[in-house]
C-alpha cells in the first residue's frame, strides 16, 4: 500500500514536495517510480530512485526536480522546483513490483 500526498495548486515558478509513504512493505527494497497523468492525456513517466538510490528522470523534468528517499519513514519524496501549467496532473507513485501503488495526489499550476 502506497499513499501519495503533498499535492496542491500553486503558481507558476512555485515549488512542492510529494511524498510516498508505504505501509506493509518496506520501501528501501524496491525502486520507486513517480508518474503523473496531465488531464486528458495519457500517464507519462517522471522519475525513478532504485533501491540503490540511483535516480533517473523524464527529460521534461530534468534539472527541476529531485527524487529522494527517507529510510527511517519509509518515504520517497518527489521536490518539485521551478513548477510550469504542463506539470499539471494527477501524480502517483509505485514500486517495481506491480502489486504496489498509490492512488495519486493532484498537483495543478496555473500561469
Amino acid at each position: 500500500q502506497l499513499v501519495e500526498s503533498g499535492g496542491g495548486s500553486v503558481q507558476a515558478g512555485g515549488s512542492l514536495r510529494l511524498s510516498c509513504t508505504a505501509s506493509r512493505i518496506t520501501l528501501s527494497r524496491y525502486a520507486v517510480y513517480w508518474y503523473r497523468q496531465p488531464p486528458g492525456r495519457r500517464r507519462e513517466y517522471v522519475a525513478t530512485i532504485t533501491h540503490m538510490n540511483n535516480t533517473m528522470y523524464a527529460d521534461s523534468v530534468k534539472g527541476r526536480f529531485t527524487v529522494s528517499r527517507d529510510n527511517t519513514k519509509n518515504t520517497v519524496y518527489l521536490q518539485m522546483n521551478s513548477l510550469e501549467p504542463d506539470d499539471t496532473g494527477v501524480y502517483s507513485c509505485s514500486t517495481n513490483d506491480p502489486r504496489y501503488r498509490g492512488q495519486g495526489t493532484q498537483v495543478t499550476v496555473s500561469s
